[in-house]
């Protein structure tokens, strides 16, 4: 099975830490993100999603130390069912993410989405440590193309030629 979420969009609190018994460290906030559409009827429409957000072992300092309400961030990680049952007895469920890698979009000098890094070296950028920041493995991820070379405006997906016989399965 394959569980993968990637998911780019503005905080809607500030961050909550908590340690566990073990000394770990946890975070919680939310994430919201948008989607606007045409209707059939030609006007403009517009849905928000809202999902909770969970950051575990270092990332959750770095999100706590770094990350406030507004502040527009690019998560990747997993998809959780919590499911309880409320004071009246009523069973309740919502999906949350468990984030396994972080990404800071506009913390450098507080450019409005053009300060992200999506790519190449992922430099530390002032004041800001570990941008791209992989709690899986506790690495910087692997680098995507740059969006400022020839080859990738970043609103076009590269044509790439595979060769069947080259796939090894």
């Amino acid at each position: 099975m394959f569980n993968r979420v990637i998911m780019l969009g503005n905080l809607t609190r500030d961050c909550e830490l908590r340690y566990l018994p073990n000394g770990g460290a946890v975070c919680t906030t939310g994430l919201a993100t948008n989607r606007r559409f045409k209707k059939q009827d030609g006007s403009q429409g517009e849905e928000v999603c809202f999902i909770d957000i969970t950051f575990f072992g270092r990332t959750a300092e770095i999100a706590n130390q770094y990350l406030s309400r507004g502040k527009k961030v690019l998560v990747e990680g997993r998809l959780k069912l919590d499911q309880w049952t409320d004071q009246q007895g009523v069973k309740r469920s919502k999906h949350s993410i468990t984030v396994e890698t972080l990404q800071m979009i506009d913390s450098r000098g507080g450019q409005e989405g053009g300060g992200a890094d999506m790519g190449g070296s992922y430099g530390e950028p002032s004041g800001t440590p570990n941008v791209g920041y992989n709690a899986a493995n506790q690495q910087k991820p692997a680098a995507y193309p740059r969006q400022s070379t020839p080859e990738y405006s970043g609103h076009e997906i590269p044509s790439i030629d595979i060769n069947d016989d080259e796939i090894p399965f």
